[in-house]
């Protein structure tokens, strides 16, 4: 076989859109230059900046390659017509065989002008092959649908017959930990440890949870945000299975009283994806759960996070600044580091020296020197940073304000000259201030360092392809605290649940913020230790758009369902 083919349309594709008037020479010029700085794909980018969909890509790309554009969301591939080609041919070249004719058979590609796939496919099926070209994503949704069957849930556990189950058991009261490495190495057990990876990966999952209770063990995925169930292995498999994923995180399987932390690191289909392990015992054994870090599904571009207009205005003024405070709080996971990784990419530039202490390094960027905090050897927050400000920063970023050293520490190195970014826990942005205060953070230097607090939440998106207008009832309207814009006509839109969403009728998520700008009527109020509440009104007063209403607004927009918002956002 030849060269597997771009799963991605060509860079060549973007002259075809200045032909067709949908992008103009100065946008082509544009994203030329923000691939040579950053890479990927051309097309790529003009779909994340809003200037293209992928629709309008397919069609452009159907007409340069002279063959019809189908959509496989609404093509039921039957089992028969796609036996006819490999998965091994099938994942290799990218092609879906949606349908027979005769002597004919039409395949969707990816790369419809790969003369080596259509030859290879006719040789092998001795028919005449047709090809159409369909979306890169749509082709591999397909392909992880309809391929690799024996390697998910159902049929791994179902082909585990009792001796390979046997053989997982560890005893209960003794441990041997020879027995121990043996079994994390057993086929089934390699097996179904793959699998709940790879398919965790599949389906955009951010944390996996592998759980015992009293007579079975739960594996259960977080996808945007909520966590949903999958099929439970034997109970009997628990023990090996933890050990295996121990083993694979370098921690110690003979421990199983105190809890540990790692992480590995995994490749598959051509990317590198990292997880970060903790294991906790509880009654009935140790749970574990698996944090993912997927880089290539992380968006860091400011512009391109889905903070709406409003909020990202309210953030590039504050970036813009030469010194001064800038946090973002909000309860774990949502998504607090990646809006401060968006904010240091737009700041990273070579002349500028942007250097973070956080627990852990998530993600690792060129040109910025990030520090991992380590308490085993005293290096805290505190610490780093005390360190970091003897290495001539400009731009800093703290992975947490914890404690009055941290929080002291980083709002006088906001005070001298410094950017300084940071996170903190609190509900919403008018809190965050007494909550600093409550550190013993005198308030005269709060007044002074904080140039920008801003809350977030994540809600999810809802599916473009199965999402259905809804009707509101008025009184629920009125109860969210809805307010129509003038000349503002809302559409809501309700979950239905497709295959391309995975029956959620969800897809992704979007940034929901509450920007919070430090002025000197602000001041003056933090200096008597004025009561959140009263802040918070003064401050939506001044132009601030609480989370609820900026969720509404996101709601209207049909991006986001009324139940979500209501479900991730609080009442003003």
């Amino acid at each position: 076989m030849s060269a597997a083919p771009s799963t991605s349309f060509p860079d060549s594709l973007a002259d075809v859109l200045v032909e067709s008037g949908l992008i103009t020479i100065d946008q082509r010029l544009d994203v030329l230059r923000e691939q040579q700085l950053r890479g990927g794909s051309q097309c790529e980018l003009l779909v994340s900046r809003g200037l293209v969909t992928e629709k309008q890509l397919l069609g452009c790309y159907a007409r340069q390659c002279h063959v019809p554009p189908v959509s496989l969301d609404t093509i039921t591939c039957d089992q028969e017509t796609l036996e006819l080609v490999p998965e091994k041919v099938a994942l290799y070249y990218k092609a879906v065989p949606v349908g027979r004719v005769g002597g004919y058979l039409t395949v969707a590609m990816a790369d419809p002008l790969n003369v080596f796939a259509v030859d290879d496919i006719a040789l092998m099926t001795n028919l005449k092959v047709i090809p159409v070209v369909a979306l890169p994503s749509d082709i591999q949704a397909t392909l992880d649908k309809h391929y690799h069957q024996a390697e998910r849930f159902e049929e791994i556990i179902a082909d585990l017959g009792e001796e390979d189950v046997t053989e997982a058991v560890v005893a209960t009261q003794e441990i041997n930990i020879d027995r121990m490495r043996e079994e994390t190495n057993a086929a089934p057990v390699v097996k179904l440890v793959n699998v709940i990876l790879t398919q965790a990966i599949d389906e955009r999952a951010s944390d996996i949870h592998i759980e015992p209770f009293e007579k079975r063990m739960g594996v259960r995925y977080r996808i945007d945000g909520v966590l949903y169930e999958r099929p439970s292995p034997p109970f009997a498999m628990l023990r090996a299975i933890i050990s295996r994923i121990k083993v694979m995180s370098q921690l110690d399987i003979s421990e199983r009283r105190l809890p540990q932390d790692g992480r590995f690191r995994i490749r598959t289909k051509g990317r590198e994806v990292d997880f970060r392990v903790s294991s906790l015992p509880t009654v009935h054994g140790e749970k574990i759960v698996m944090r993912i870090l997927d880089k290539s599904y992380q968006n860091m571009d400011i512009d391109k996070i889905g903070m709406d207009e409003h909020s990202l205005a309210r953030f590039k003024e504050a970036l813009d600044a030469p010194h001064g405070m800038i946090f973002v709080t909000g309860p774990t996971g949502s998504g607090k580091t990646t809006t401060l990784y968006a904010c240091l990419q737009r700041l990273n530039q070579p002349g500028v020296n942007i250097v973070t202490v956080e627990d852990p390094v998530e993600y690792q960027f060129p040109g910025i020197n990030q520090v991992q905090v380590n308490p085993d050897i005293e290096l805290t927050f505190a610490a780093g940073l005390r360190s970091i400000l003897r290495q001539d920063p400009d731009i800093v970023m703290v992975g947490e304000v914890r404690d009055f050293e941290t929080a002291d520490i980083a709002i006088k190195a906001a005070l001298t000259g410094h950017l300084v970014l940071t996170t903190i826990h609190t509900n919403d942005a008018a809190s965050a201030f007494a909550r600093i205060t409550d550190m013993g953070v005198e308030p005269y230097l709060v007044a002074s360092a904080v140039n920008l607090i801003a809350a977030q939440r994540l809600a999810r998106r809802l599916c473009t392809r199965c999402k259905k207008p809804a009707t509101v009832d008025p009184v629920v309207l009125e109860r969210a605290q809805f307010k129509a814009m003038p000349g503002e006509t809302p559409t809501f839109f309700k979950p239905v649940g497709c295959p391309y969403c995975r029956q959620t009728g969800y897809s992704g998520r979007t940034a929901i913020n509450e920007a919070l700008i430090v002025n000197e009527d602000l001041r003056r109020m933090i200096l008597t230790n004025t009561d959140a509440s009263k802040i918070k009104r003064f401050a939506i007063e001044q132009g601030m758009y609480t989370l609820r209403r900026v969720g509404l607004m996101r709601a209207a927009q049909g991006l986001t369902s009324l139940e979500e918002v209501l479900r991730v956002t609080a009442s003003d």
